[in-house]
Order: structure tokens, then C-alpha cells, then sequence
């Protein structure tokens, strides 16, 4: 099976999986956690390590992580790397709603390459600037 799993300091990875949900649906293959406030990293990890225990050395992961080298991206790696599966993982750091989204949709449709390149493409593209125009009329009321 191939995994999504996301991670993040704080409740942003458990907040961006429930909007992911949203807009797929309930999934098993979905997952997260994240180092919340006053917790340990060896914390944390036990939590990811509980979170990936029914993962086997067939199954892929995508890892998207708040902030790269973070302590939950290197955590998460370093218990998917006792695991066996780090050549199984593609890891992908600093996730948003669109990256996370076509990581869920198309993880099950693409090639490893060809994910990679979207997930990178739908990250950049879902961060623009929206720029209003001034209405001056409004000065007039």
C-alpha cells in the first residue's frame, strides 16, 4: 500500500489532514501526528513509530513535513529508517493544502518521479499573492 504521511510541529499537520479530508474523503492510507507543545522529540517519535507500526517493507510512503530538517521531518525519518523504508519514501518538506491534496489523489496513479515533480509544482503553485483593486468610488459615500 502506499502511505501519505504528514508531520509538523504544532496541530498544523493534524489541521491540514482533517481539510484534507474534506476533499477526499476518509482514508487509511492518510495518516498523521505532530510534536505539539511540551512534548519531547523522543516523544514524538515514539508517536510516529506507533502510527507506522502496521507498515511493512512492501508499502510506500509519501512524508510530508512542515519544515525541512525540522525535528519532526528528521524523527519521522529516522523511524522510517529503522523500519527499512526509507528507499521506499518520497520526502517532501514544507507541505500545503494543494502538495498535500495531489499527494492523496495521485499518489496511487504516478510513478515516483512523476509524483515527485507534481507534488514540488502543486506546493509552488499554491502559494501566489491575490491582489485586490482599489475601488475609489468608495472615497465618494
Amino acid at each position: 500500500m502506499k502511505y501519505v504521511v504528514m508531520v509538523s510541529h504544532g496541530e498544523f499537520a493534524p489541521g491540514l489532514h482533517s481539510a484534507v479530508k474534506m476533499m477526499t474523503g476518509d482514508r487509511d492510507d492518510v495518516l498523521s501526528t505532530s510534536l505539539k507543545d511540551g512534548m519531547s522529540a523522543d516523544q514524538f517519535a515514539e508517536n510516529f513509530r506507533e502510527l507506522v507500526s502496521g507498515f511493512t517493507s512492501d508499502d510506500e510512503v509519501v512524508l510530508l513535513a512542515d519544515i525541512l530538517s525540522g525535528s519532526p521531518f528528521t524523527n519521522a525519518l529516522s523511524v522510517l529508517d529503522e523500519k527499512g523504508l526509507l528507499a521506499n519514501t518520497l520526502v517532501i518538506a514544507g507541505m500545503n493544502m494543494p502538495c498535500a491534496i495531489s499527494a492523496v489523489l495521485m499518489k496511487d496513479n504516478m510513478d515516483r518521479d512523476a509524483l515527485k515533480e507534481t507534488l514540488l509544482s502543486e506546493g509552488r503553485a499554491g502559494l501566489c499573492e491575490f491582489v485586490t483593486e482599489s475601488n475609489d468610488d468608495d472615497d465618494d459615500l
